[in-house]
């Protein structure tokens, strides 16, 4: 069963995307595949139950599709970030909560892919951070950059933060998420020249993407021939 942990370079900028574009390349492939969101903030109350966009657009893109509260053991109400969310609903995130949400899923899957928080060092609780999750599993990291001003110094900063926490980045993917910006060629040339990881893809920008188009942007190393 293989397990990918997707990060970012900062919120905002795509992992749910990539993440619902992973599962259907990996779906394309003959592959059961399932998504889940450990910790996620900012969630509306729907049939008796906490329930948030990205977890949601993640179990749309799986199959099969799981319990909601196995893809998303930790749905907390208020958007903030999660160390602050879980706190004033009085929830407490544990690492071994993340560890059986995942075992359960892993037995429906040959695939995984579990999305973060935020960028790589947002915490997951006052004593948690991803990097813990991500070691517990021995899960390699494929890293979603931001294609924006500012892009490259992000990047670079958070691939060496991936490596001093002893984590695999083992891709990147590039979203398109300011269609304004200029020199995009360029930029995506010298973080291919400096990244230490392959990319997996570029995603273009849209107002309205889907997901199982987007997955045709992405190659997967580990599914190559």
């Amino acid at each position: 069963m293989f397990s990918v942990y997707v990060t970012g370079t900062d919120t905002g900028i795509g992992k749910t995307l990539a993440s619902s574009a992973l599962l259907h390349a990996l779906r394309d492939h003959g592959l059961r595949a399932i998504g889940m969101k450990p910790v996620a903030s900012g969630c509306e109350y729907v049939d008796v139950q906490w329930r948030n966009a990205d977890a949601l657009a993640l179990l749309a893109a799986s199959d099969p599709r799981p319990d909601y509260a196995d893809l998303n053991p930790y749905a907390l109400p208020l958007p903030l970030a999660p160390e602050l969310a879980a706190s004033d609903a009085g929830i407490e995130v544990s690492l071994q909560g993340l560890l059986d949400a995942h075992a359960r899923l892993a037995t429906q899957a040959d695939a995984l892919v579990v999305e973060g928080v935020g960028g790589w060092a947002a915490p997951l609780s006052e004593t948690l951070m991803q990097a813990d999750f991500v070691h517990a599993l021995r899960m390699p990291v494929l890293l979603v950059v931001g294609l924006r001003l500012g892009c490259l110094n992000h990047a670079l900063l958070s691939a060496r933060a991936i490596a001093n926490d002893g984590a695999h980045l083992a891709g990147w993917v590039a979203s398109h998420v300011d269609p304004d910006m200029e020199r995009v060629a360029d930029n995506l040339r010298m973080l291919r020249e400096r990244l230490p990881a392959p990319c997996w893809g570029v995603l273009p920008h849209a107002v309205d993407p889907d997901p199982a188009l987007m997955a045709t942007c992405l190659r997967l190393p580990m599914l190559a021939q």
